[in-house]
């Protein structure tokens, strides 16, 4: 970015709510299904229904608001949020715009090298999600499917503290896994769960006023939101300073192209003309509430990574990637309580396994080695059964085949040879076969030391443990 400028970016995150039902009806929620099979009369904005709260929806956001430290209201109330768009058959959004049931709070962002900031939020309201226009089902047509009508969405906004399109990402990395460790949402990306519009002005470096801000709606990626960024800091650099005004717009990301495109004017909250929902009684959060609310709090991402930190002697770059993923950690630590080196257990998780899921497209919740099995598996390469690379050639066998780490071990012939007797016979024979690079060693030239392992380690046809081996050399080489 040119360095006369400088970027100020808000985030507006809608979070999907991990609920059984809608928010304001007994719909299921659940991606996909036929076009308009999971949505009733409250749904399609039929004449005659009344919304009814999910208290599971109010419960979720009270969480959240606890793990933010932001202030919970003890009572609130929805607006309608007027518009007309052809997904939204009632003409109107149920939402919070006065009375929001969490106020404040902040979320610390991990700005790498083990520095973090802290970022404040503005304020996160209840809301109910709009259907889906669909392009692609008919010829020349739209059709509108309203499966996803009244969703229970917790919008998440941040004030504009954010200073680049690379913090912004990250902001939204760890909303997401602080919302996964919560439980109160599944996370998918791919399907909607957490979409983010992303607020964006440039000003002068040291300028204190605010420049206009464009808008960026429905991004569904950490590397989309810094790419889109990117992108509309640059485009908007660009109008300045040819002599142009930014102009108040909602724009649209296109991925294929890596542009923004304008959407339509920016509308302000005068055009939405809220107004108190007539049909919804103000949501009185009680003591019983906020006091379940607190019991469900589990141990936060923050607070784990200093655990782990502080526990287990792992580097930033181990804690992060480990607690970034409620269902990674949850899995190393169930191979640390197998009873491993907790180092050696976040090599092989956030090694092997992790480019195993990568490689099949698989999520950690659905890694088909059992934490027990590879604590086995570590475990017999400390205790010498087995080299490293051998244990990875098992590991890929539990993978494809599931079983026994050990059965596994033995049915290969993988297990290396630590027998004293023979591994000396083998070093012996590798030392008076080559005469040559024996004096070379002993004249100096100790790297040499490879050339006699390599030597060990084809005549045991790589059975021979390495330790053993470099150890016996050793002793032949020096005391002969």
């Amino acid at each position: 970015m040119n360095t006369e400028w400088e970027s100020v970016i808000g985030l507006e995150v809608h979070i999907q709510l991990a609920t059984e039902s809608k928010i304001f009806s007994d719909a299921p929620v659940a991606a996909g299904g036929d076009p308009n099979s999971r949505a009733c009369g409250v749904d399609l904005g039929l004449p005659g229904v009344l919304p009814v709260l999910n208290e599971s929806a109010l419960g979720m956001a009270v969480t959240f608001g606890l793990a933010v430290d932001g202030k919970i209201a003890r009572e609130c109330r929805f607006d309608r949020k007027n518009y007309f768009y052809p997904d939204l058959p009632k003409g109107y959004q149920i939402s919070q715009l006065a009375e929001p049931v969490v106020s404040g709070g902040n979320l610390d962002i991990d700005l790498g090298d083990g520095r973090s900031r802290r970022i404040q939020l503005t304020r996160a309201h209840l809301e109910e999600d709009a259907g889906k226009s669909v392009h692609d089902a008919y010829a020349g047509l739209s059709g509108i499917d309203l499966n996803r009508a009244g969703t229970p969405l917790l919008e998440v906004v941040s004030e504009p503290e954010l200073k680049s399109p690379e913090e912004a990402a990250q902001y939204f990395r760890a909303l997401h896994s602080l919302v996964r460790a919560l439980g109160i949402c599944d996370g998918n990306l791919n399907e909607g769960s957490m979409r983010c519009d992303a607020n964006i002005s440039i000003r002068p470096k040291g300028c204190e006023e605010l420049g206009e801000r464009t808008e960026i709606k429905n991004i569904n990626s950490f590397r989309f939101v810094e790419r889109a960024l990117a992108f509309e800091i640059e485009r908007q650099i660009g109008v300045v300073e040819a002599g142009g005004e930014v102009v108040r717009e909602t724009r649209l990301y296109d991925a294929e192209r890596d542009e923004t495109r304008p959407m339509r004017g920016k509308e302000t909250s005068e055009d939405y003309r809220y107004f108190p929902d007539p049909d919804l009684l103000p949501v009185v959060v009680t003591d019983a509430m906020l006091a379940e609310a607190r019991a469900r709090l589990p141990e936060l991402p923050a607070a784990k990574r200093e655990r782990y930190a502080r526990d287990f002697a792992l580097d930033d770059y181990a804690c992060s990637r480990l607690t970034g993923d409620p269902d990674l950690s949850r899995y190393f630590e169930a191979v640390t309580a197998t009873g491993v080196e907790p180092r050696q257990a976040a090599n092989w998780v956030l090694g092997e396994v992790s480019a195993a899921l990568n490689r099949d497209e698989r999520d950690a919740h659905d890694i088909p080695v059992p934490a027990e099995e590879l604590g086995t598996l570590i475990a017999r390469i400390d205790e010498g059964v087995i080299s490293g690379a051998a244990a990875r050639t098992v590991l890929a066998t539990l993978w494809q085949e599931g079983g026994d780490a050990d059965a596994h071990i033995a049915a290969s012939g993988l297990a290396q040879l630590n027998d004293d007797d023979e591994l000396r016979r083998l070093a012996q024979e590798a030392v008076e076969h080559h005469p040559d690079q024996a004096h070379q060693y002993r004249a100096g030239k100790t790297k040499l030391l490879g050339f006699f392992v390599g030597q060990v380690m084809k005549a045991s046809q790589g059975k021979a443990n390495p330790r053993q081996v470099n150890e016996l050399l050793r002793e032949l080489l020096t005391g002969a």
